[in-house]
């Protein structure tokens, strides 16, 4: 498995995985879909288009060979903190660790990229199988809570209008200073 940035260039695919792992029948392949929550698309090329070309946010993408099969964004919050977000392993993939090499590589780019001191990330409060998976990974939950864009079909199409994000928060470890 090969971890860099995404590219313009891997847009298409891109955009191809995230829908396939969060909506639709071939989400539920995987455990960690909306498909049950929401209909319509999870993002489009244009918002990922401006995600790439805006310098305090990145995509890092998972390759095994030259097909894409995880990633995730991480974007710079201001503060000391970053943000973790667009987790995405390919359906067929998930449950076999790739979720954690990428959401470690997340937290170790942040800290180079951005001098982040903690991670937060948000979640729909209804996934409570995806919170708890979160936890085991050193992230809390914070208290708060943030609304979710229900009226935006940038964001698809909510099967119930109560939903909402949680917020949860890990901290991070500085780099090694070098000798």
């Amino acid at each position: 498995m090969q971890v860099r940035y995404a590219t313009g260039e891997d847009l298409p695919a891109f955009h191809a995985l995230v829908e396939r792992a969060y909506r639709g029948d071939a989400a539920r392949a995987g455990w960690t879909h909306e498909a049950d929550l929401l209909d319509g698309q999870r993002t489009d090329l244009e918002a990922l288009a401006e995600t790439l070309a805006d310098p305090d946010r990145r995509i890092l993408a998972a390759f095994d060979g030259d097909t894409l099969i995880g990633c995730v964004q991480i974007s710079k919050v201001g503060s000391g903190r970053a943000y973790l977000g667009l987790l995405t392993v390919d359906p067929d993939r998930q449950a076999g660790g790739l979720g954690a090499k990428l959401i470690a590589a997340a937290e170790d780019h942040a800290v180079v990229l951005f001098g982040a001191q903690a991670i937060e990330m948000t979640v729909i409060r209804q996934r409570r199988e995806l919170i708890a998976y979160y936890e085991r990974r050193g992230y809390a939950l914070t208290g708060e809570e943030r609304p979710f864009p229900l009226d935006d079909p940038r964001f698809g199409v909510p099967r119930t209008r109560d939903l909402a994000f949680v917020v949860l928060l890990k901290p991070l470890a500085a780099p090694p200073s070098p000798q």
